[in-house]
This record gives structure tokens, C-alpha cells and sequence, in this order.
């Protein structure tokens, strides 16, 4: 299995979805427009890390930290788990990182002189580069 096999593609909304889901979307995104939790999600995205690592990678206070884990974790995009006196923080699912990895993907290209993933026209003819 490839990578871009699991990727969400256009085609696969084929009608509007529920307000509630709509609802639950804006929320996952709105969590994700903060700079900090991003970072920290980009970090679990790599696997569980505990508080002190993550504050370490996101360079961000311990407190503010613990703020942002407690946000995510009230709106499900994470976990977290007793190891000893260590609170380990991991993704809740395969989606959210799917979801955090193309949204940073995305960023790239529009940061970069990298050209664009550009979707088939509705008509099924190829995409013009």
C-alpha cells in the first residue's frame, strides 16, 4: 500500500454533509489554525511524545503546553495516557494525521516554487499543468 492510497480525494463528497459533520470539521480545523497546536500536532504526528518533549520541539512554556494538549484533547484529535509520573500524548486516530500532514503538505507548496497537485477537471478529461 502506497501512501497516497489513503489519501481523501474530491470525488469522495458526493453530496453536502450533515451540519453536525460540518460542525465537528470546523472545529478539528479551528483547533488546528493555532500555531502552537499545530506544532504539537506535527510532533504526535511522529509518534507518542510526553509533555517535556513536546515542549522542547514546539518551544512554547510548559504551562502553555498543557493549555493547548488539554484543547486537543477536549476536541479528540488526541490522547493521553499514564506511563510512571509521565502524561504521553498520541494522535486519536489515522484522519487527524492524514489531516495535519496535508495540511502542512499544502503549506509547503504554497510557500515553494513547488508546483501545485492540481484535480482532474468534473468532466474526467486530464488536469492541465
Amino acid at each position: 500500500m502506497h501512501a497516497r492510497d489513503n489519501v481523501a480525494t474530491a470525488g469522495e463528497l458526493q453530496q453536502q454533509p450533515a451540519d453536525l459533520v460540518v460542525e465537528a470539521a470546523t472545529t478539528v480545523l479551528a483547533m488546528l489554525a493555532d500555531s502552537t497546536r499545530l506544532r504539537l500536532m506535527v510532533e504526535l504526528v511522529r509518534g507518542e511524545r510526553d509533555v517535556t518533549a513536546l515542549t522542547a520541539a514546539v518551544g512554547a512554556a510548559r504551562p502553555a503546553v498543557s493549555q493547548h494538549l488539554g484543547k486537543l484533547r477536549l476536541a479528540g484529535l488526541v490522547r493521553g495516557r499514564r506511563d510512571g509520573r509521565r502524561q504521553v500524548y498520541a494522535l486519536t486516530d489515522e484522519h487527524v494525521a492524514r489531516l495535519v500532514t496535508e495540511a502542512v503538505r499544502t503549506a509547503e507548496h504554497r510557500v515553494s516554487d513547488r508546483p501545485a497537485h492540481h484535480l482532474p477537471p468534473a468532466d474526467g478529461t486530464p488536469a492541465q499543468r
